[in-house]
Formats: structure tokens, sequence, C-alpha cells
């Protein structure tokens, strides 16, 4: 199975490929895995994943920056099937807008926006941002081929200080607290992913990745 990790300019890559070759042994599923900034490399792949660190107009500057590379994602993703997974900011630009820096346009997969976050705990007050560190994870067992072998309240490592606003219920597939819900998975389709880092997030994360290279959507 090949794998194009694309990479455009924010993601931390090294980490997702040594956690992709831990989740091709579990998953007993042989892998050919590399990062790629070329267009023609997404077009001839088996699996996409799709990572990405700091600001969501950042992230969607360096992928359009790529010659090629939206239009690739979009044909590969959209008009023929290809499985993709997006981590962190990977996520952020796979729905309609992102509100960080000004409006910018994402990808359009995924209905919604990624808006600031203004978390209070029970007593009113400012929580801190970033959400930083573990959370757990809230879903429906048996709601999503990627969350098998995954139990509600496990936990996920969280680094962000925009989440999705506005998305439609039957596209969000896990959800965290942290002043109130926050969507940690969405998905839909041949796409799906996670506003949590599964490259970071242990036995959890390789359980995904085990899951996205098993997946027939």
């Amino acid at each position: 199975m090949r794998i194009s990790v694309v990479d455009p300019g924010s993601g931390n890559l090294a980490s997702v490929l040594r956690a992709l070759d831990r989740a091709s042994a579990m998953a007993n599923v042989p892998i050919e895995a590399a990062v790629t900034r070329d267009a023609a490399e997404v077009a001839r792949a088996d699996r996409l994943i799709l990572p990405g660190q700091g600001a969501f107009a950042a992230c969607m500057r360096g992928l359009t920056a790529l010659p090629g590379m939206a239009e690739t994602l979009d044909q590969q993703v959209i008009r023929h099937g290809v499985p993709l997974l997006g981590i962190c900011v990977g996520m952020q630009i796979m729905v309609e807008r992102g509100l960080e820096h000004g409006v910018t346009p994402g990808l359009g997969w995924i209905a919604g926006e990624m808006a600031a976050m203004a978390p209070r705990d029970a007593a009113g007050h400012a929580l801190p941002l970033p959400q930083m560190g573990w959370n757990t994870l809230d879903f429906p067992p048996g709601g999503h081929a990627l969350l098998a072998g995954i139990s509600p309240g496990e936990h996920a490592y969280f680094v962000h200080s925009f989440a999705l606003r506005g998305g439609r219920p039957a596209e969000c597939l896990a959800i965290t607290d942290y002043g109130g819900p926050v969507v940690a998975m969405v998905g839909r389709d041949n796409i799906a992913g996670t506003q949590f880092h599964v490259e970071k997030s242990q036995t959890v994360g390789l359980r995904i990745l085990a899951n996205f290279l098993r997946w027939a959507p």
C-alpha cells in the first residue's frame, strides 16, 4: 500500500511516518509511506494523510503554493474516493473556511468553519488556550470504522485554539470537552480528520492509524 503524507510546510512529518510504521505492524498491512510535495505522487497513492500545525491560513497557503496539489487532492479524494486522514490543522483545512487571521477558504469537504475557542469552567472563568494536553474522546461505540477497538473515555493529545463551528452532526464522529463540547473528529464517505494529534496519542492514535490502513469506505 502506497501512502502519501502531504507536506504543506507545517506538519510534524517525522512523527507521522514513525507512527505509520508502528500502525503498519499493528494492522499487519505492509506500506510504503513517504512525505511529498509533488501532486503526481499524490495521484499515485492508495491512501493520503494531510498533517498540519500552526495557523489555518498558513497551512492553506502552503498547500495551494504546491503546483497542482489542491486540484489533485480534490480529484483523488472527491472524484476517485481515495481514503484521506487529516491531522490537527490538516483536519481544519478540510472545512469550508477558517477565521484565524481573517477569513480563509478551506478545501470545503466538511461543513462548517474553524472559529476561535472561548472555553470557560463551571464557575465562568476562562480556561487557558491553546487547549494543550490529554483529553477524553466521546463517541457512540461502533459509530465509525476508524474508532474500532477504542472505547469512549480514552484519551488523545490535543493542541489547538480553534475548533469546528456549524458542522453537520452526521459529520462529527467524536467530541471532547474543554469548557463545553469541542469537535474532536470529523468524517464522511472516504474522508476523516482528527483535531487531536494521532501521531502523539500513543495507543489510541496508533489504533486509528491501523484502522485507517484497513479502512474500506
